[in-house]
């Protein structure tokens, strides 16, 4: 049997599930397993040194991400991502986060405000890609529920199992965390000045920043392979 993963390294700050996870997430953004590739939890297992409990608990986390899906009867399998799934998605996020940040922009509290300053300054310096994820994540839904508009936020919540397994591989390729935070404090400050125009502009390009980043991604790995 080839082996392509390595043994995990235990933490003791983390559950052995959570390194488990990161290593399998990390190893499927990188490539190393490949989309419509069966994944095998003893198999995996073996590669990790550890037992099938984590492996299999990451493959349902991965799964809930959008990494990975289930088929029926057949198991797991890493989900395939192709130009267009990336392009129909960011299309509609383009869209739809311009004109969430225009509404927030228009109605946000003070108190909200505060919220996402502190979100930006956990993005300043995370622990780990896992960390600056969710915080992308955190400071996205915080926008969303600025807007009051209940219906924007489900379509959107429609679209999270694809947006998070995008938003994992832009952000993990160097450089883009960088930017993408500076991209934050721009929509932020546009947001607190209550200009809806420019939280609109600033929030769309955001969204086609990252959509670029995902292009340049998928192109990378198809050379790679």
């Amino acid at each position: 049997m080839e082996r392509r993963l390595v043994p995990v390294k235990l933490d003791s700050y983390k559950p052995l599930r959570e390194i488990v996870l990161e290593a399998l997430r990390e190893a499927i953004v990188g490539g190393v397993l490949e989309p419509g590739e069966r994944l095998m939890e003893i198999q995996l297992a073996e590669e990790m040194g550890v037992s099938r409990t984590p492996v299999r608990e990451a493959i349902r986390k991965l799964e809930l991400e959008g990494f990975v899906v289930m088929v029926p009867r057949r198991g797991a399998y890493v989900a395939g991502v192709s130009h267009k799934d990336v392009k129909d998605v960011f299309e509609i996020r383009e869209a739809l986060e311009g004109l969430a940040a225009g509404l927030a922009a228009e109605k946000i509290t003070d108190e909200e405000i505060e919220e996402l300053e502190r979100v930006l300054h956990y993005e300043k310096e995370p622990d780990s890609l896992e960390v600056l994820v969710q915080s992308d994540i955190d400071f996205h839904a915080l926008l969303y529920k600025a807007s009051r508009n209940e219906r924007l936020n489900q379509i959107l919540a429609n679209l999270r199992e694809q947006t998070n397994r995008f938003r994992t591989t832009s952000l993990a390729v160097p450089g883009r965390a960088k930017y993408a935070i500076q991209e934050h404090r721009a929509i932020v400050d546009a947001i607190a000045r209550h200009d809806v125009e420019e939280a609109q502009r600033l929030a769309g390009a955001h969204i086609e920043n990252a959509a670029n980043v995902m292009y340049e991604a998928l192109r990378t790995r198809a050379g790679n392979r």
